[in-house]
């Protein structure tokens, strides 16, 4: 048996859904456009930087969240999953991660974006494993409260995060033959060093760099 990582944004998805969000919600008025947009460059240079807060980020990521009730939120994705993710999701991406899933191979996307965002577009690719940074929730009616729990999956939290799923299953890295992570980011290299076979994927300066250097796999799903 074989693992399969994923990254999400910018990787299986051709752009991010964090972001896609946020312009969805600012498409319905929920959010105010100048503020969101703003930071939302703010934190990105950031994270191309590799210099991001990830915990300034997730309390601006998930601080629309606390304001609407759960079931209006459910609502308001099914939309955005039609409007704003299916028109990003390739062909390409998706003949990868079926060729995977017709290999029996174990796949999760392990990003750094919020599970409640991410959640329904995994199960978008046939994948029913996520790692993703997880809000916290009122466990009676599923309000958001606008923080997260647990590490953040982010950096060298992905791997710390993986692990910890891994050994949820009776599983460690040595029960596969093979192990693939596919990412797009030079913040995803912790991980990328920790698999036996990283490929870079439509990848960031910094990660192309390194990939060429390395001799690892480059491809693209655009």
């Amino acid at each position: 048996m074989n693992l399969a990582l994923f990254d999400l944004d910018n990787t299986l998805l051709a752009g991010d859904s964090d972001f896609e969000w946020a312009q969805f919600l600012i498409s319905r008025g929920v959010v105010d456009r100048e503020i969101q947009e703003a930071k939302n460059v703010e934190f990105y240079e950031h994270y191309k930087a590799g210099t991001l807060d990830i915990d300034a980020f997730l309390e601006f990521q998930l601080a629309p969240l606390t304001r609407h009730p759960r079931a209006e939120l459910d609502n308001w994705h099914r939309e955005y999953m039609e409007r704003h993710i299916r028109p990003i999701i390739s062909d390409q991406a998706r003949t990868l991660v079926r060729s995977h899933l017709d290999a029996g191979d174990l796949c999760v996307v392990v990003t750094a974006t919020n599970s409640f965002v991410t959640g329904p577009i995994v199960r978008e690719f046939g994948i029913h494993h996520l790692i993703g940074t997880i809000p916290a929730v009122d466990v009676k009616d599923g309000a958001f409260f606008g923080t997260s729990t647990g590490t953040p999956s982010f950096q060298a939290g992905k791997i710390v995060r993986v692990e910890q799923w891994l050994e949820a299953l009776g599983l460690w890295w040595g029960s596969f033959d093979n192990s693939y992570f596919y990412s797009d980011s030079h913040n995803d290299l912790p991980l990328m060093k920790h698999v036996k076979t990283p490929v870079a994927v439509d990848p960031d300066d910094k990660l192309r760099a390194h990939a060429l250097e390395m001799g690892w796999k480059i491809i693209t799903l655009r």
